[in-house]
C-alpha cells in the first residue's frame, strides 16, 4: 500500500524535503541552507552541486529519520526556485557554470539593449513577462558568451539548459529526463505562453541554441522515475514555486489569489483560461495544470526582497542571532518610530520593475533605535505586497475579498496582523504551511491516483486562521505615504 507523496523544495536559501500523507497531513520535514555566493556587487550564484547534495541529503535524511521506505512513496513532486538559470555537459552532467540565480543583477544592461532596441512590446507580447534580469534568457546568454567553448557546444547539442526543476530531474533520473513544465518555461522569456511552445523568433535573438533546451510537459505527468535505494518511484509533478503554492492553496478557480512569503514575496491570482495583459506593471504567467488540460494562466506580481531583510538583519547587520527573534524585537516598541526600510538590494520588482534602485532607510533621528529598524523591515514586507494588492486590484478591476498567504515568514503573527491592517483585508493562513510542498504533492499525487480530483483535496483542506484589520482608513492611508515616499527615493539610486 502507497503511503505517502514525497514533495522536494528546492528554494533560493534552502533546500526541504516534506512527506505527506492521504489526507494531507505533514509527516515530517528536513531542511538544509546552503551557501550564497556573491562574485561582484549585484550578482548571485549558487554552486549546482550545492544544490543537487542538499537537497538529495534532505531527501536521505528525511526517510532514514521517519522510517520510509522507498516502497511506500507513490510519487514524488518537485517544486522550486524559478529563473535560476543552469547549464551542464550532457554527457558528464558536469556544471559549465554556477547558476546564475533569479536575483542576478549581471545582465541588466543587456535588458536595457533589448528595450532600446525595441522589443520590450514585442518579449511581453510573446512571453506575458516585461523584459528584466529577473528572468532565464539573459542569464543563459551570459553563460554561452562568457564560457570559453560554451556557445560551440551548446550549437553542437553538447549542453544542456535547465532551470532548478529541470536540473533535479536530471539528476534524480541519471541523466534521462531533460524535461520542464509549463510553469517554469512561462518564467525564462524565451517561452511564448499563447502557442505553449519555445519562440524561435526570442531564441534567435537571445542566441539560444533550441537543442540545449529541454521538453516542455504540463505539471502532472510522469516524467521519469527516481532509483530510491534500488526502487524506480515516478517523478510525477513539477511546478515553480510560486504557481505549485497557488494550487496547493486550492487556487483551482479564476479569481483565487495568493501570497506567498519567502525570500521574496509572490503575488498570483488565477485568471483561467484568460491571458490578462496588465496594466499596472506585473507580470502574465502560465499556471499549474494536470495532463490534457488546456493551460491556465495567472496575473503575478514579485517583491525580490521578502523574508531575505530578515538575512540581511541577522547575517549582514548582526542585530540578532536567530530569525525567530524579529518578531520579539518588531514588537517591543509601538511603531517604527518614522522609519521606513526599502529593501531594494536587487533593485525593485512589481509594480515598480527598477532595477537600479537600492535599499534605502528614511526617518531616522537619534531616538532611533535597532527595534525601530527591525520593525521598519518587516513592515517593508507588508507594504510591498501592498503595493502589488493594489496593481492587482487596478487590473481586475474588483477588490480582493481575502488574501490566502503561506511560506516561512507566516509564521509570524506581527507581520500577518500588520499585512491586514495595511491592506485592509482579512488574511487567511492555512494549517499546513507549507502550501508549495503541498501544491507539488498535489500535483504528482493527482497524476498516479494517489488522489482522484481537486474535489477530493479541497474537501480534506484543513482549517485556516484569520486575521482581521484593526487601524483606521486615515492611518493605513498615512502609513502607505510614508512609506510611498521612502519608495521614491529608493528609485533616484541611479
Amino acid at each position: 500500500m502507497k503511503k505517502y507523496i514525497l514533495s522536494l523544495d528546492q528554494g533560493t536559501t534552502s533546500s526541504r524535503a516534506i512527506l505527506f500523507d492521504r489526507d494531507q497531513t505533514m509527516i515530517g520535514s528536513v531542511a538544509r541552507e546552503f551557501p550564497q555566493i556573491y562574485p561582484r556587487e549585484g550578482w548571485v550564484e549558487h554552486d549546482p552541486q550545492d544544490i543537487w547534495s542538499s537537497m538529495y541529503g534532505c531527501m536521505t535524511e528525511l526517510l532514514a529519520h521517519y522510517d520510509v521506505t522507498p516502497d511506500e512513496i507513490a510519487a514524488l513532486g518537485i517544486t522550486n526556485q524559478r529563473e535560476t538559470t543552469l547549464v551542464w555537459d550532457r554527457k558528464t552532467g558536469f556544471p559549465v557554470y554556477n547558476a546564475i540565480v533569479w536575483q542576478c543583477r549581471r545582465t541588466a544592461p543587456l535588458v536595457e539593449e533589448l528595450t532600446r532596441d525595441g522589443w520590450g512590446d514585442v518579449i511581453r507580447e510573446k512571453t506575458g513577462l516585461i523584459p528584466d534580469a529577473y528572468f532565464s534568457a539573459t542569464k543563459i546568454r551570459w553563460i554561452l558568451d562568457h564560457v570559453k567553448g560554451a556557445r560551440d557546444r551548446a550549437e553542437a547539442g553538447e549542453l544542456c539548459f535547465g532551470t532548478v526543476d529541470t536540473w533535479l530531474l536530471w539528476k534524480l533520473t541519471e541523466g534521462l529526463a531533460h524535461i520542464t513544465d509549463r510553469t517554469n518555461a512561462s518564467r525564462t522569456m524565451l517561452y511564448n505562453i499563447h502557442e505553449n511552445r519555445w519562440d524561435d523568433e526570442l531564441l534567435r535573438h537571445f542566441g539560444v541554441p533550441k537543442a540545449m533546451l529541454p521538453e516542455v510537459r504540463s505539471s502532472s505527468e510522469i516524467f521519469g522515475h527516481a532509483n530510491l535505494g534500488g526502487i524506480p518511484v515516478p517523478v510525477s509533478g513539477i511546478a515553480g514555486d510560486q504557481q505549485a503554492a497557488l494550487f496547493g492553496q486550492g487556487c483551482f478557480s479564476a479569481g483565487d489569489a495568493k501570497n506567498t512569503y519567502g525570500t521574496g514575496c509572490f503575488l498570483l491570482m488565477n485568471t483561467g483560461a484568460e491571458i490578462k495583459k496588465s496594466e499596472n506593471g506585473l507580470l502574465c504567467t502560465v499556471a499549474a495544470t494536470l495532463k490534457d488540460e488546456p493551460p491556465q494562466y495567472a496575473l503575478e506580481g514579485s517583491v525580490f526582497t521578502g523574508g531575505a531583510v530578515t538575512q540581511w538583519l541577522r547575517d549582514e547587520m548582526k542585530f540578532f542571532h536567530e530569525s525567530a527573534e524579529i518578531e520579539k524585537l518588531a514588537t517591543s516598541v509601538p511603531d517604527s518610530g518614522g522609519v521606513y526600510l526599502v529593501p531594494a538590494f536587487t533593485g525593485l520588482g512589481a509594480p515598480w520593475w527598477d532595477m537600479y534602485a537600492r535599499g534605502t532607510i528614511t526617518g531616522i533621528t537619534r531616538g532611533t533605535r535597532r527595534e525601530h529598524i527591525v520593525r521598519a523591515a518587516e513592515e517593508s514586507i507588508a507594504y510591498q505586497s501592498a503595493d502589488l494588492i493594489a496593481a492587482m486590484e487596478r487590473d481586475v478591476g474588483v477588490p480582493l475579498k481575502a488574501l490566502r498567504v503561506d511560506g516561512g515568514a507566516t509564521r509570524d503573527n506581527f507581520l500577518m496582523q500588520f499585512q491586514a491592517d495595511i491592506i485592509g483585508k482579512p488574511i487567511l493562513r492555512p494549517a499546513v504551511r507549507e502550501t508549495t510542498a503541498l501544491g507539488a504533492a498535489y500535483l504528482a499525487g493527482l497524476a498516479v491516483g494517489f488522489w482522484q480530483s481537486r474535489e477530493e483535496l479541497k474537501a480534506k483542506r484543513c482549517h485556516e486562521e484569520s486575521f482581521e484589520p484593526s487601524i483606521t482608513a486615515e492611518a493605513r492611508e498615512k502609513m502607505l505615504d510614508g512609506w510611498h515616499t521612502a519608495v521614491g527615493m529608493a528609485m533616484g539610486h541611479k
